[in-house]
């Protein structure tokens, strides 16, 4: 059996998420494998997906696949559940590509992702294993490599939109387009979810985070997630999604600077809630970064979405800000869509915090108010944090940390502010020497290596710790464990406690302490 290219998911969860890898992290569909799958096929490529995420498959065993299906091209697919999963997914994908190597398989390497498209250049010279790199979402450009018949430097040249050695030399071509509004229905003509592993079912390998499911392990599976929407408008500093946008050759790429939206039609989209609704999944993360943005694209999908959810079997969340929801009977009609969770973006208690990462765009609301109103819906919300932010003081995290446990949301979440390649954060600590992660896993909020941002007054292991206890003492919280037992019940409660128990090992925590223990 032989194919044209083959999409790889690697597997780095054990060094990214300690011992919450275990039970507790999500297990996502590769997204941007299933798109760049189907949009290969549409164009008459045979095409593969090789998860080994998903089905938790070592190096041999990955050698071992993709011996039998012969793939012209290798494909490293590096992206993730969160926004820092494009560079800790580089752990598993840079150890899977090696081995490939040594084991002398001689179908050439290319890596498409959010690291790879903030550092391209540096991921060819760092990565001797990797022999070409996409600079943006890389659709048109694996299109035009598919059409070669050799993959060598004299070819490679022609080709829009990637890096490649020539010489020894590391080279980038002029940039390649990314898929334009008109033509989404077309060239990214949805999922290839026929490609995905199962177990005994579809999607059963697949598993949500715990708060997604009411915090019982059995409303986890089966799970998947899918796009509405490419990219958002906004730019803000510690954010790399719009990386997928980009259409310069700088060395650093900051997704500011490509702040675009971009969204299929509602009929197209529908199809494919259709498709999973018929595979049995009824639990889904829609993915955009700002579903709740554009009442265009929105509405008339959740007005369809209402009719297949008559029997209230949806279990969704979606991204939206603060001060993108304005009317309650929006609210209303997004809950009866079926989506039971918002994964609200506060970031701050701080007014001027906000709008200064923001750059200006995050208008004042209350906060209160809007968090009153999505609960008066039905809906439970996801709240997110960050720690750390310019002008962060122990004072103003002590505030957020107030207004999060005044909020009382069923979902808490809490990032120490850290310098993702492709966001403003990244180059301005580059500029301002600060010390960052060195290796790929370290990128991670969770990792033991773990190197946050500093701020003005704040040392980033002093930021970390306080992430780390308000994390514990929010979710042994009185208030917040009555009202998850009243609303999840008895066991969604023990299940909150038990994940509390585990304690993430912090090295800059530990360098920290020890520092300040021998100089009293």
């Amino acid at each position: 059996m032989s194919i044209d290219i083959l999409f790889i998911t690697p597997n780095s969860s054990k060094k990214v998420y300690q011992d919450l890898s275990k039970n507790y992290s999500a297990i996502e569909p590769p997204t941007w494998s299933l798109l760049l799958a189907e949009s290969c096929r549409s164009k008459n490529f045979k095409v593969g997906i090789l998860d080994a995420n998903a089905e938790q498959l070592d190096n041999v065993e990955c050698l071992n696949k993709i011996r039998q299906l012969e793939p012209r091209l290798l494909c490293f697919v590096v992206y993730g559940q969160n926004v820092n999963a494009g560079t800790t997914n580089m752990v598993g994908a840079v150890q899977l590509a090696n081995h490939i190597k040594l084991n002398k398989i001689q179908s050439p390497i290319i890596f498409v992702g959010s690291y790879i498209q903030a550092l391209p250049l540096k991921t060819l010279e760092d990565e001797k294993s990797v022999d070409i790199v996409c600079t943006n979402e890389g659709v048109y450009t694996l299109h035009n490599l598919l059409r070669l018949e050799n993959f060598n430097s004299e070819d490679l040249r022609n080709i829009k939109g990637i890096g490649y050695r020539e010489n020894n030399t590391c080279k980038l071509t002029p940039p390649e387009k990314i898929v334009p509004q008109d033509r989404m229905d077309i060239d990214l003509p949805g999922y290839a979810w026929d490609l995905l592993p199962k177990n005994k079912k579809p999607f059963d390998l697949y598993r949500a985070p715990m708060w997604h499911a009411e915090y019982l392990e059995e409303n986890r599976s089966p799970y998947a997630a899918i796009q509405t929407s490419l990219g958002c408008q906004f730019g803000c500093s510690f954010c790399m999604i719009n990386i997928i946008n980009r259409n310069d050759n700088e060395e650093i790429g900051v997704a500011s600077n490509y702040s675009k939206m971009r969204f299929w039609s509602t009929e197209f989209i529908f199809r494919e809630f259709l498709k999973l609704y018929n595979y049995g999944v009824k639990t889904i993360r829609i993915v955009d970064e700002m579903f709740l943005l554009n009442p265009k694209y929105y509405i008339p999908l959740c007005e369809k979405l209402s009719k297949l959810n008559k029997n209230d079997e949806l279990k969704m969340w979606a991204y939206s800000r603060v001060d993108t929801l304005r009317r309650k009977n929006i609210l209303s009609l997004v809950r009866s869509a079926g989506i039971k969770w918002l994964c609200l973006g506060i970031e701050s208690g701080d007014k001027k915090i906000r709008l200064e990462v923001s750059k200006g765009k995050f208008e004042d609301v209350d906060i209160n108010k809007v968090v009153n109103q999505v609960h008066e819906s039905g809906i439970e919300i996801m709240a997110n944090y960050i720690y750390g932010l310019p002008g962060d003081t122990k004072d103003t995290i002590n505030e957020t940390f107030k207004l999060s446990k005044k909020l009382n949301t069923l979902g808490w979440n809490t990032y120490a502010a850290m310098a993702l390649p492709g966001s403003a954060l990244y180059k301005e600590a580059l500029e301002k020497n600060y010390k960052l992660p060195e290796k790929y896993e370290d990128f991670s909020f969770h990792s033991y290596n773990t190197q946050p941002l500093p701020t003005d007054s704040l040392d980033p292991a002093e930021i970390l710790k306080l992430r780390d206890n308000h994390y514990f003492e929010y979710h042994t919280n009185k208030n917040f464990l009555d009202k998850i037992k009243s609303k999840f019940g008895e066991k969604a409660k023990e299940n909150i406690l038990n994940m509390s128990k585990i304690k993430l090992k912090r090295k800059i925590i530990e360098d920290f302490e020890l520092k300040h223990s021998s100089i009293s």
